[in-house]
């Protein structure tokens, strides 16, 4: 059964193969067949090659459409200027970074201004690079209109950067393009080791295209970022401040919101305290509107918090000449160093918070040198004990004569307890005698202040001098991690209003010391002397005093400079020290009591003033005696 059905399945296939062939056979087409088929094969490929190349023009169309509707678009916006939006520079996000060994500097493509500035050197209070701009907290822009009236801002239009090198400095152009060879261009120029650096504003070609006769001016609007550990601290010495009228400096208000209008502005510092932003102009602006807000008060009030500290603001007129602008300036970031704003010789070391008049001579030609020289080779906070000594011998005269005053108002004390006794229902008389006794012995209540008094311009000097001293920031000593900074040595759970939420130590030293400096000096002073009729008890007042200054430097110093309050704990010891110096082993009383007793012995000639005084107390004395 099997061998048949092989056998038929053969057969089969045999004449399957034969019909197969057959029909190939009988239905091979024609040479004129074959011809025909393949001039349509020919026809075909020749229509797909024609669709083919067709396609690339059907895609580009729309595009060319889209650039099109683009280019009309930005010229109905920016008129002339629409050339600098078609530029590949055009492009949101671009910039360009320059840099030297102490500063980064970042310009944007757009707007063709700096929108990040890194101190290379420098770090904030929590270790992080010092930023004096970034993340928008500045906004450089110059408005203007254009011939066409147009009201253009260059803050929103793209700049082209070119870069190259000027010797060994980087410099960066940004050129506002209206064509090839019209523009605006800011041109920035970075010296190595230097925190200052050449910027350019100049224009080429564009007198036909500006309106002049509009008012060009130029804005800077900036925000304070903070840096320091304590940022009411910082703030308090953030400030902006401005030079005109070639030699006039001025401030505006550090405690709230303030603003001014001033002409022939020369330079202009956005200080954050221990960081400036400076602008510096050769050809001064005929007009500054010059604001600051205090941010960080308005942020406190709502009970906020704030990583910024003031915003400055400053609008400047730019004046064209023959229709073109040309101003050559500088811009400093970098610190507020008295002796790096100095060496620019350009007054910039007036935008210190150094004082007025003889404290500010005392700053800079005798504290900032002697610190400087001696923190060349000691640690910032034995430069400061040192320093203080220094003061403290210097002054050791004046003191010795305060107590040496001290010491004959003690002697004439009973004298004058006797003469007050002897005339208590005549005051005039009662005047009259003690005057006399004083004038005798040689003694006067005020030759014990006198000398008090020639103190308070060091004491003043000082006291502005620690908190801007930019050598003292991030230097430690003892338990203090920053003289600059306060020296916490215990964080409170809550905030006491105008001390803090943290305890310093030194400003708890330097109240302790200062009470029994007080107490043996001042207080003692007063304590010696009798209450005059008629006039106050300033023994009561300068024992509240004792009592009060000790509180006053504990509240308030706790958020100030460390070093300031360390300067003041030595200060008192060394006081406390010299005290008791002189009035045990220099000052003898008995010595003093044998000098005024000769010096009573002696005749003394009246003096012209002395004598008119006395006849007017006389006549004053008559007179009183004809109304009773």
């Amino acid at each position: 059964m099997k061998k048949n059905f092989d056998t038929n399945s053969l057969i089969g296939m045999l004449l399957m193969g034969g019909i197969l062939v057959w029909i190939i056979y009988f239905n091979k087409p024609t040479p004129e067949e074959i011809e025909a088929q393949k001039a349509a094969q020919t026809e075909q490929l020749q229509e797909t090659d024609e669709d083919v190349v067709s396609l690339p023009v059907m895609d580009t169309t729309p595009a060319i459409a889209t650039d099109s509707l683009s280019n009309i678009a930005l010229q109905n916006k920016l008129g002339s200027f629409a050339y600098s939006g078609s530029l590949p520079s055009a492009k949101e996000g671009a910039s360009t970074t320059i840099a030297n060994d102490v500063l980064e500097v970042k310009v944007s493509n757009k707007g063709g201004y700096i929108t990040e500035v890194k101190l290379l050197k420098h770090s904030t209070f929590d270790s992080i690079p010092v930023y004096l701009i970034k993340d928008g907290n500045s906004q450089f822009n110059v408005s203007f209109s254009t011939a066409d009236n147009r009201n253009l801002n260059t803050k929103d239009l793209f700049f082209e950067p070119t870069l190259s090198k000027n010797g060994g400095n980087d410099v960066l152009s940004m050129k506002l393009k209206v064509s090839p060879s019209e523009y605006l261009e800011y041109r920035y120029e970075l010296k190595e080791g230097d925190y200052m650096m050449d910027f350019g504003m100049k224009s080429q070609g564009l007198s036909s295209r500006l309106n002049t006769s509009n008012p060009m001016r130029m804005q800077w609007d900036f925000k304070g970022m903070r840096h320091a550990r304590s940022q009411s601290y910082e703030n308090r010495y953030t400030r902006l401040t401005y030079k005109y009228e070639e030699d006039k400096t001025d401030k505006l208000s550090p405690a709230g919101d303030d603003d001014e209008i001033e002409e022939d502005l020369v330079w202009m510092n956005y200080r954050q305290h221990f960081f400036s932003s400076m602008l510096i102009s050769e050809t001064p602006f005929k007009e500054a509107r010059l604001s600051s807000t205090d941010l960080y008060k308005e942020a406190d009030d709502r009970d906020e918090k704030t990583i910024f500290t003031k915003e400055y603001k400053s609008d400047l007129l730019l004046e064209a000449k023959n229709g073109e602008i040309d101003y050559a300036m500088q811009m400093y970031y970098g610190p507020t160093d008295y002796t790096i704003l100095k060496s620019y010789d350009q007054g910039l070391d007036e935008a210190m918070p150094l004082g007025w008049g003889i404290f500010g001579f005392l700053n800079k030609y005798l504290v900032i040198p002697f610190f400087a020289f001696l923190s060349g080779f000691l640690p910032a906070g034995i430069a400061i004990i040192v320093m203080t000594i220094s003061i403290k011998l210097l002054l050791s005269p004046v003191q010795y004569k305060q107590y040496t005053s001290q010491a004959k108002m003690k002697i004439l004390k009973p004298e004058i307890a006797a003469i007050s006794e002897k005339h208590k229902d005549n005051a005039m008389k009662k005047q009259q005698e003690t005057m006399a006794l004083y004038s005798k012995a040689g003694a006067s209540p005020a030759a014990g202040c006198l000398p008090a008094l020639l103190q308070i311009p060091v004491f003043y000097a000082l006291f502005t001098f620690f908190p801007s001293a930019f050598d003292l920031r991030g230097k430690s000593f003892l338990w203090a991690d920053d003289l600059s900074s306060y020296d916490e040595i215990a964080k409170l759970p809550f905030e006491i209003p105008f001390y803090g939420d943290h305890v310093s130590l030194f400003p708890i030293l330097a109240a302790v010391t200062i009470f029994f400096s007080m107490r043996l000096t001042t207080g003692n002073q007063q304590m010696q002397q009798p209450t005059q009729e008629g006039m106050p008890d300033m023994s009561k007042m300068m024992k509240y005093m004792m009592y009060f200054s000790p509180l006053l430097m504990l509240v308030f110093f706790n958020q100030y400079a460390s070093g300031l309050s360390l300067y003041y704990f030595i200060s008192n010891l060394l006081t406390i020290g010299i005290i008791l110096v002189i009035k045990n082993f220099i000052i003898d009383e008995e010595k003093i009591k044998a000098k005024i007793e000769v010096k009573k012995a002696k005749p003394k000639k009246q003096g012209k003033f002395a004598k008119k005084m006395q006849q007017m107390m006389e006549q004053a004395e008559q007179q009183q005696k004809g109304k009773k």
